[in-house]
This record gives C-alpha cells, sequence and structure tokens, in this order.
C-alpha cells in the first residue's frame, strides 16, 4: 500500500500529536478519542500532524499513524481485526509467556539456592537476605514482548511504510527509560534514530514486572512512562502551533453519581476500597501518573506560550473505563465506541473553548456533525429513529442559545 502524501503546506500551522500510555486498555481509548477528533474536526488529519512522540501504548499509536495508518485503519485492525493479515494484531501477541526469561531464571536457582545454605551454614544468613536470594530467581516478565516486536516490523516493513526514523515523512519519537539510569531515551531524536522503531516501540511498552527490559546497543530499557506521562517537551522544542495530547489514565472519582453525571455507566462502586487491591492499585497508580501530566502541562503553559496545548483524557467519573482491566482485550469493541461515543461528548461540551482555539489554526469543530447519531463501528449503527433530524436540530439550537446567554 502507497504511502498518502501527508507533508503540510509549508506556511501552515506545526501541528505535534503526544500520545501516552496505558496498556491495551490505553490504546482501545485513544484509538476510539482519535477517531472521534477526526470526525469532529474539519481539516484535522492524524497522519499529516508535523510530530508524533508516544509513550509506551501510545508509542504503537504513533509509529502507525507516521507510517499513514489512519484511526479508522487501526480501528479496523486492532478492535475489530479485519483487514489485511500483516495489519491485524492478534490478542495473543500480548500474552506469550516469557519461556526464555523462565529458563534463565531456573537456571540460576543451583547457584543462587547453593549460595544462600551456605551463608545459613556459616551463621550469616538471614530472613532479608534470604528472600533478597531469591528475588534474583523471579522473571523480570511474565509476557514475551519478542513476539510482537515481530509482527510490527513486518507491519511496518510493508510497501509504502518504514521501520526507519529517518525514512519517515515527519518526526516521531518514542521515549523508553534508560534502566540503569533511570534516564529517557528519545528514539527517533538525532543520535538515537538508528534503531528500529518496532524495537523502539517495544522498548518504550516495556511495563516492568509484565514484560522484559529490552536490550538495545548493549543496554536495557524499559516503559518510558516511569520518566513522564507524554514527554510533549521533546515535541514543544519544535516549535509547534500547536500540540494535541491524549492521556488515557485518570484517577477515578468514586463519588460521581453515575445517575445524575454526564457519563452514566455501569460497575460504579461506592468506595474504592471495596474494590481490594487490584481497585487500589489502579488508583494510586492513575494517581501518580495523572499529578506529573498536571505538573507538566503547567510548566509547558509556562515555557511555551505560544503552542496552543488541548489535553484530551477520559472523564473522572468513567467507571467504565476504570473499572476495564488493562488487559481487557475481550471488551474492545464496546470500550472502543465507548472512547468514541465520550469523546464526543467532551467535544460538545467543550466547544466554546475549542471552536475559536482550533480556527486558528485552520481547524473546524463541525457541531453539526457532533450533535448527529454517529457510531465507531458499522455494525454497532442503530437504525435512525423517525424524528431523529429535528431531534438533533433542536439540541443544536439550545446549545447555541444556552452559549450565547453565558456570554450576555
Amino acid at each position: 500500500m502507497a504511502r498518502p502524501s501527508r507533508r503540510r503546506p509549508p506556511r501552515g500551522p506545526r501541528i505535534g500529536l503526544a500520545l501516552a500510555g496505558g496498556g491495551p486498555i490505553g490504546a482501545i481509548y485513544e484509538i476510539g478519542a482519535l477517531c472521534a477528533l477526526e470526525d469532529s474536526v474539519e481539516g484535522l488529519s492524524f497522519t499529516g500532524v508535523d510530530h508524533f512522540v508516544g509513550v509506551s501504548a501510545g508509542a504503537f499509536i504513533a509509529a502507525a499513524l507516521a507510517n499513514g495508518l489512519t484511526p479508522r485503519a487501526m480501528c479496523a485492525a486492532f478492535i475489530e481485526n479485519v483487514g489485511g493479515d500483516e495489519s491485524v494484531i492478534d490478542p495473543g501477541l500480548f500474552t506469550q509467556p516469557a519461556w526464555n526469561e523462565y529458563v534463565r531464571r531456573m537456571a540460576m536457582a543451583p547457584l543462587v539456592t547453593a549460595s544462600a545454605a551456605w551463608q545459613w551454614m556459616l551463621g550469616r544468613g538471614s530472613l532479608a537476605g534470604w528472600m533478597s536470594d531469591v528475588g534474583r530467581l523471579l522473571p523480570n516478565g511474565f509476557f514475551d514482548n519478542a513476539p510482537l516486536e515481530r509482527h510490527l516490523r513486518q507491519l511496518f516493513s510493508a510497501p509504502g511504510r518504514s521501520n526507519d526514523f529517518r525514512d519517515l515523512g515527519q518526526r516521531l519519537v518514542v521515549v523508553a527509560t534508560d534502566l540503569d539510569t533511570g534516564d529517557a531515551a528519545p528514539f527517533g531524536q538525532p543520535g538515537w534514530d538508528e534503531v528500529p522503531i518496532s524495537q523502539a516501540v517495544i522498548a518504550s511498552a516495556a511495563l516492568p514486572g509484565l514484560y522484559p527490559p529490552v536490550e538495545i546497543g548493549g543496554r536495557h530499557y524499559v516503559d518510558g512512562a516511569l520518566k513522564k506521562t507524554v514527554h510533549a517537551s521533546v515535541l514543544l522544542e519544535r516549535g509547534l502551533d500547536l500540540l494535541i495530547c491524549l492521556n488515557p489514565l485518570v484517577p477515578f472519582d468514586a463519588t460521581h453519581d453515575p445517575g445524575k453525571g454526564r457519563h452514566p455507566t455501569a460497575g460504579a462502586i461506592p468506595r474504592l476500597e471495596q474494590g481490594g487491591l487490584p481497585a487500589l492499585l489502579s488508583q494510586t497508580f492513575r494517581s501518580l501518573i495523572h499529578s506529573r501530566l498536571e505538573l507538566g502541562m503547567k510548566g509547558y503553559e509556562r515555557s511555551h506560550p505560544d503552542c496552543d496545548i488541548l489535553l484530551f483524557e477520559p472523564d473522572h467519573g468513567d467507571a467504565e473505563m476504570f473499572h476495564a482491566g488493562t488487559f481487557s482485550y475481550s471488551m474492545r469493541r464496546r470500550l472502543a465506541s465507548h472512547a468514541f461515543q465520550q469523546t464526543r461528548q467532551m467535544l460538545r461540551e467543550r466547544a466554546a473553548e475549542l471552536g475559536p482555539t482550533l480556527a486558528r489554526h485552520g481547524l473546524r469543530l463541525n457541531e453539526d456533525r457532533l450533535h448527529e447519531p454517529r457510531q465507531l463501528l458499522a455494525s454497532d449503527s442503530p437504525p435512525a429513529p423517525r424524528g431523529k433530524a429535528l431531534v438533533a436540530r433542536t439540541h443544536r439550537t439550545l446549545d447555541r442559545l444556552e452559549r450565547w446567554v453565558s456570554r450576555r
């Protein structure tokens, strides 16, 4: 498939896209949200923006966009599993056991056991020391990321695409973290662009405990989110006019009443403590990630006042996105459709703010389309009931009247 022309006019606005991580559930959210944004904003093409940065799951999406795969094409391949064989993502690629890692750790067992026993015989042993020795036998990751890397390498090596950062029409940066130093590794930047894109993406998504570190050039790399949430600074330094950021993970507001809120969802619980350890860990992780994001956004606004920065993320009261597990791949159709509709809802609510901002960069928020009954997946489209067009026009008129009254 020939790569479409994605270069912007020389004097057009410079637009960047920053995508945060969140595991497979994060990728599902970002695909649904990107489809909603492209569907609702005239003149916006995510395969045609000037710069991309991706972290963890966002690295998968950013690399695919830079290679000309549209959000709709990714939806077909990743959500609906239709299209060419090279594009379809098999869910099993994410959860293949890391047998090599298991064997390597088992091979260490005799030596570690003998060393621990010797220390006990000499009277130098302790429970803490024993636990430290046994900890060395645990695998660095339970799942193997090599099969997914091979699939991405095949995907990006298809005609019209490239697995080489230097051959892309736009700037792509994939951020990982150096395990031994804790420093960010901006693959794709000058001096970091000789690494294959597929390998950089896998390194950026190597969440410790789930996937083993990825060795590149004699060093080991893990998930890029360990350092920052979106790493937008690598794009802002390029002198952008507009930066669009997507973050799939937000802390959940358990006090949100699904019966009264704007996002009625099932599965809410009155207190997260009732959800047990998984809910506690999820809320902790999300809170840490989001607090860094908030600080980063405030810093970006101060350091780059000439760039409009737009952040899109799930509502904090969205129980459906929170209670979906990180590997809820079986729920991908429902969750992607949910992200699509909730993003459209958010665009309707923020239309007064977003419209002028987008217009400064030659983009137009199509409010008429936002009020039409649109679906992400064709099979989910219900038959249009009689009078739907009249109802949509009434809603649009009322929204415009409400904004006019607010301004007055």
